[in-house]
């Protein structure tokens, strides 16, 4: 049978991945030195050891940002549609802005992780973490370019498992061995309902093509349960209410540049295939799932707001904050489908910023904390840490949805995609403008939580605030690409227009 090489010019972004994941594997391996046998270190009350073990190696963080840097740059070209595997793989311009966006929050962690990667108890782990970065990236890659079910379950495989060791990464410490372990058990659980859920519709239509079963699914009990429990794996995924007991811990507990990772580009590919497979796959049951996003949305939206307001631990209150994210980013499939990819793609480009930069800072307080995250030794940082606190506030406005950053108009769109296309004389119209205006309540309770954290910075007074320390250049430059992004991404319209046009182009 002759081979048709050829088709593998579709799977540019996920070639580009392979090759970084082999640099980076020869790199390590090459440049593996004699271990060096340095003292336990100490964070807050408790005792990390790094089992005595140090390969210095600081050139091996700007090799990989280099690698990444290539492989956005070469990327961001707008993708021609393809197909590759008869048929299973396909990839289009749409597909291509999303691998663009998931890719650029990967850059962005990559270059925050230079300083903690440079901790006497975590470089001799560098070379896995980047490889197990490079590996979630490329399995994120495959799940959206899945037109077949399988296809889509290997690439939520190969996301979550390297995912999970990257949680459990940090294993001297024991809240991370735990984390760990809640992720990899609901991991496991939340695949097994998927696996079971599309089973059912393999067994109501006896295909797993995404096309295929558009144009044979029907309206019975059969595919309603499959639909319900696909929705539900993947929805343990995104961390939507009631799917989300798992976040809050695994946050906590995963290293906090892991738990920026894991809130930002798992979640966004996640919800990019949700949105893809329910318009694509399930158009006909649209009735249905509709009535069940407004449901989820709206749990989650509110019931995240209020767990977050009040938590004490800054990752804690990321995680809910986080949930509550992912409520506005399903809100943006209820309504047209074209302007849907478009809202959902600037929403989760905005919130990789604007998120990236909270934790960026989080991180580099830790770092100079002894560990601790928690709100109350924030209290007076603008005394001594000014330009931080700044840097913090934008990225927390714009999370908010104050204007005029970014995240007012990311807001602002997934409403009107929302809406786009409903009347309020209908039943479902009627229900979604409920939902909007249910999640625009829910804005406002997110700034009173927000400015908590101002508060705690600019008017909160302390004795004895955290003293002032200069954050490491690569702190820097990840900060600056995410305050960039938050006061820029939403005035510069040409980002819009760029990703609207992918969209638009798109054929479903």
């Amino acid at each position: 049978m002759d081979i048709d090489y050829s088709q593998f010019l579709s799977l540019g972004p996920e070639i580009c991945l392979i090759a970084v994941l082999v640099i980076v594997f020869i790199a390590d391996f090459v440049s593996a030195r004699k271990p060096i046998m340095v003292p336990a270190v100490s964070e807050g009350a408790e005792n990390v050891t790094a089992g005595g073990l140090v390969t210095p190696r600081p050139w091996f963080n700007t090799l990989v940002v280099l690698l990444m840097t290539v492989y956005l740059l070469l990327n961001m070209s707008p993708t021609a549609a393809g197909t590759a595997f008869g048929g299973m793989y396909y990839t289009n311009a749409s597909v291509g802005i999303i691998k663009t966006v998931i890719g650029f929050g990967a850059l962005i962690v990559l270059i925050q992780s230079r300083e903690w990667m440079q901790r006497p108890d975590t470089t001799f782990k560098e070379g896995e973490f980047y490889m197990l970065i490079v590996s979630t990236l490329l399995g994120m890659n495959v799940m959206v370019s899945a037109n077949h079910f399988l296809l889509f379950f290997l690439g939520l495989e190969m996301a979550s498992v390297p995912m999970a060791c990257l949680v459990a990464l940090d294993k001297y410490r024991h809240d991370s061995a735990e984390a760990g372990a809640k992720f990899i058990l609901t991991a496991t659980f939340s695949s097994g309902v998927m696996l079971y859920g599309i089973s059912f519709l393999y067994g109501a239509v006896g295909t797993l093509y995404f096309d295929d079963v558009a144009a044979k699914i029907t309206l019975s009990p059969l595919t309603i349960m499959g639909m319900v429990f696909f929705f539900s794996g993947l929805a343990f995924k995104i961390s939507l209410v009631p799917f989300h007991f798992w976040t809050a811990d695994t946050y906590q507990g995963a290293p906090t540049t892991v738990t920026g990772y894991l809130s930002v580009c798992s979640k966004g590919a996640a919800a990019f295939a949700l949105c893809a497979i329910l318009i694509k796959v399930f158009a006909p049951l649209t009735t249905y799932w509709q009535y069940l996003l407004d449901i989820i949305v709206v749990l989650s939206i509110t019931i995240a707001n209020l767990f977050a307001i009040r938590q004490k631990d800054m990752k804690r209150f990321m995680a809910f904050s986080s949930i509550s994210q992912a409520g506005y980013i399903v809100l943006a499939i209820i309504g047209d489908n074209a302007m849907s990819f478009t809202s959902l793609s600037f929403y989760v480009l905005v919130y990789v910023v604007a998120n990236l930069g909270v934790f960026a800072v989080i991180s580099s307080i830790e770092e100079h904390n002894g560990g601790k995250v928690n709100r109350e030794d924030y209290n007076g940082l603008y005394k001594t840490n000014p330009k931080l606190c700044v840097l913090m506030t934008f990225a927390l406005f714009s999370l908010g949805g104050i204007p005029p950053f970014a995240g007012m108009f990311s807001k602002f769109f997934v409403f009107m995609a929302a809406v786009k296309g409903m009347s309020i004389d209908t039943p479902s119209g009627a229900i979604t403008y409920a939902v909007v205006f249910i999640a625009l309540v829910n804005t406002v309770i997110s700034l009173y939580y927000y400015l908590l954290v101002v508060k705690a910075m600019f008017i909160k007074h302390n004795d004895k605030p955290l003293p002032y320390f200069k954050s490491a250049p690569s702190t820097k430059l990840a900060l600056a690409l995410c305050t960039v992004g938050v006061l820029a991404f939403g005035v510069c319209s040409f980002i819009f227009d760029w990703i609207n046009a992918a969209s638009s182009a798109m054929t479903l």
